[in-house]
């Protein structure tokens, strides 16, 4: 099972030279990836508003990502997730693609429909489209990444006769699904190369109002149900999950165990939320929690 860090969006500031040492902490440490949550846009808060607002800082991830192609050779770069179907899909094929290519065929793409309308409006996308949408779009993304010269008529979507220069290194470049309800899970064990949980894995060791083990566990099941439905292969099928600092060392150790029992091949640990003062706070955290899992 791969270990990663997720990349302290909201607390680690804006400082270029302590995001790259957070990067390259990971990378010498033994991380086998760097995953980086996305938001365009914050609202300002609102009754019934729940979650990020306008005052949560976001790096943008493609843009981070072609800035750490640059300060790490071996790390993975994978999003988690990427709100797609708010972004324009040609030029989000572009732009992973050159993140791709800068890094040297490192970047792996997480996608989602997302949660907050808000970015929709300002964006110009329909936000209720959107599961319909990312759909196509991934169909579209994949021939841009694969082709010199793409012909498609979709129903969002018309190309004709035309592609992207240069195309990146891996071919497709791996794409991996979020979501919890039963058609964002249809979807990915269909279209996706594997699954990223949200939120963080919940033992009997840690506490929290996040969706426990057992929750977890019927969701890895339904997913290989689901993807045994569609003819593929649950064996060749990524499952990603998160642990949090917070948890202290049993918890990050119960959490591993459990993943890797449901058959999880990626792991990540989050720093935020664990009041860490500084960035270089985030930076030890991440050594201890690889130092204490020692994989």
């Amino acid at each position: 099972m791969r270990l990663g860090a997720i990349f302290p969006q909201t607390e680690i500031g804006t400082d270029p030279q302590a995001i790259a040492r957070f990067a390259r902490a990971a990378e010498e440490a033994g991380y086998d990836h760097i995953l980086a949550f996305d938001h365009v846009l914050g609202a300002a808060p609102r009754e019934g508003w729940q979650g990020y607002t306008y005052k949560d800082a976001f790096h943008e991830p493609l843009v981070l990502f072609g800035y750490l192609a640059a300060v790490t050779q071996r790390v993975e770069l994978a999003t988690g997730i990427l709100i797609l179907p708010q972004r324009q899909t040609a030029l989000v094929a572009k732009q992973a693609a050159e993140v791709d290519v800068l890094c040297g065929g490192r970047l792996r793409l997480g996608v989602g429909l997302g949660w907050n309308d808000v970015e929709y409006e300002v964006l110009g996308m329909d936000f209720h489209t959107r599961g319909r949408r990312m759909e196509e779009q991934v169909t579209v993304l994949r021939l841009l990444w694969t082709q010199e010269v793409v012909t498609f008529e979709g129903r969002w979507h018309r190309i004709r006769g035309a592609g992207i220069n240069p195309l990146p290194r891996r071919r497709p470049i791996p794409l991996w699904m979020g979501g919890h309800d039963d058609r964002a899970l249809r979807r990915a064990a269909r279209l996706a190369d594997g699954w990223m949980a949200g939120g963080t894995l919940r033992t009997p060791t840690s506490q929290g109002p996040l969706p426990n083990l057992e929750t977890y566990r019927a969701i890895v099941r339904k997913l290989h149900v689901f993807l045994q439905e569609a003819g593929r292969d649950p064996r060749t099928f990524g499952l990603e999950g998160r642990i949090s600092y917070a948890t202290g060392p049993e918890g990050w150790k119960a959490g591993w165990e459990a993943w890797r029992e449901m058959g999880g091949t990626h792991l990540s640990v989050t720093t935020m939320g664990a009041r860490l003062p500084t960035s270089a706070a985030h930076v030890d955290a991440i050594m201890e929690v690889k130092g204490k899992l020692a994989c």
